[in-house]
């Protein structure tokens, strides 16, 4: 086994999320008359927890327009958007075959707010893949990695048994910098050469690569 805990992010590395973050940003800033966020500049920021994506995003936005844009956001994701947020094809059956290893364990890290996890583990019936998790409103948001620490502590798993894995550079960094192994995936948000620059253990181009390497 090459590593007891396999920690993944979740949009744009499990979950084919990023059109609909992409147009309820949009939809969000728009109610705020925050204008002109383009899609790769809101794609650059998916990962981080929502008041530091809409700091990055909005630089002097006032505090009372911020929490306008975070609850017009929060509006749009959970009540008038429809764009569909699949899994990307192949990782349910893929972690399914991770599971069936003895002491093989799983985790999640993510921008997601706990309410945004919790409802997308209920609504797809993935919860019960997880050993744990951590969202970005319970701890600090990427690249800071309490994330990782809090995970390790957790399940009682020493870093060198663990890595990360990703699609941007926050994931990438914050696995480096308590020195966690990582894979980067380049199907998601960033490039390959930003994820290249966090030197990460391997680099996947899709879910069939990733997971038979993580199977090992």
């Amino acid at each position: 086994m090459r590593y007891e805990l396999i920690i993944f992010d979740w949009d744009g590395t499990l979950m084919n999320s990023v059109p609909k973050i992409v147009a309820c940003m949009q939809a969000a800033a728009a109610d705020a008359e925050w204008h002109g966020l383009s899609v790769s500049a809101i794609e650059d920021i998916i990962g981080l927890g929502l008041p530091e994506a809409i700091a990055r995003l909005c630089p002097g936005i006032s505090p009372a327009q911020a929490e306008l844009l975070r609850q017009r956001y929060a509006h749009h994701f959970v009540h008038s958007d429809a764009t569909p947020m699949p899994f990307f094809d192949g990782v349910a059956a893929q972690v399914a075959r991770l599971r069936q290893r003895e002491q093989q364990r799983l985790a999640v890290a993510t921008g997601k707010s706990r309410r945004g996890l919790d409802r997308v583990f209920a609504e797809t019936g993935s919860g019960g893949w997880f050993d744990a998790s951590r969202t970005a409103d319970e701890t600090r948001s990427k690249p800071h990695p309490q994330m990782l620490s809090e995970l390790l502590e957790e399940l009682a798993i020493p870093v060198d048994r663990a890595v990360m894995v990703g699609d941007t550079e926050y994931d990438m960094e914050m696995a480096r910098a308590i020195g966690m192994d990582r894979v980067a995936v380049t199907y998601g948000v960033h490039t390959p050469t930003r994820l290249a620059a966090s030197q990460p253990r391997w680099v996947a181009h899709n879910i069939n690569e990733l997971f038979d390497w993580l199977y090992g």
